[in-house]
């Protein structure tokens, strides 16, 4: 799948991070039902957890971590069925309700993710967060003028957040306004946070590329990935590229 792994980029572009690599891959931060520990769970032990919340279905607290070690277990299904269950009995929780919006939102389920976030952002979250994954939200639905208004937001509760203003940059990209996509980018790159992240370069290799550029698109993405990938990426978006009426319209399009 490496030829289409640009492709995967865009169409989730403010939602995850370099999906070719990782599709749940994200710089939104930790999720609050993680713990430090970044093995995988047990499967024994998780079945156990599992067993005695589904005897206490109203436990927060066991709901939470069972769906946490399900997540790890790549079982994300399972897992959004268990905050489901969880938010028909704290449908007011916005802890609860903030991680079902943004495990919604990176699911790919913005009509169920929306009013999730909404409502936790209702009851005053100050979670940067859960702005951002409502804007992720939008963007999926091509709203990309209110979307970037909870980048915004974002950005107010963590200024110079990288992870905020990638997903900026690449609402801007998704709208076809690559020259400002591009600037924000380079501004999340610049940032410590940006300087280490991988995902983020690609992102900016994406967009750079997408306006015609590929020597320099290729440059960058080479400082994370192999030449053979790179070489797939940068003959993708030239044939992308190559064809009317798609991508090429993308690049024309007007800022505004």
């Amino acid at each position: 799948m490496r030829r289409t792994c640009f492709a995967g980029l865009l169409l989730a572009a403010s939602l995850a991070l370099g999906a070719c690599q990782n599709k749940s891959a994200s710089l939104d931060g930790a999720d609050p039902m993680t713990t430090g520990s970044t093995s995988p769970p047990s499967l024994k032990e998780t079945a156990k957890l599992g067993k005695s919340w589904q005897n206490d279905p109203k436990n927060l607290r066991l709901g939470l971590a069972y769906a946490s070690r399900l997540k790890k277990l790549g079982q994300s299904d399972q897992q959004l069925q268990v905050l489901a269950t969880l938010i028909q009995y704290h449908p007011e929780n916005p802890t609860l309700l903030a991680t079902y919006g943004r495990e919604l939102a990176q699911a790919g389920q913005p009509d169920r993710a929306q009013p999730a976030l909404a409502k936790a952002i209702a009851q005053g979250s100050s979670d940067w967060k859960v702005y951002s994954a409502m804007g992720s939200t939008l963007d999926q639905q091509a709203k990309y003028g209110e979307a970037r208004d909870y980048y915004q937001r974002a950005l107010k509760l963590a200024p110079d957040n990288a992870a905020v203003l990638n997903n900026l940059g690449m609402s801007y990209a998704l709208e076809g306004n690559l020259k400002q996509a591009e600037k924000t980018l380079r501004e999340a790159s610049d940032l410590p946070a940006g300087k280490s992240e991988p995902r983020l370069r690609q992102n900016l290799a994406l967009v750079v590329g997408l306006q015609g550029r590929f020597e320099e698109a290729r440059q960058i993405a080479s400082a994370d990935l192999p030449p053979d990938q790179v070489d797939a990426n940068m003959a993708y978006l030239q044939k992308m590229l190559a064809q009317p009426n798609t991508w090429q319209q993308l690049t024309e399009k007007p800022a505004g």
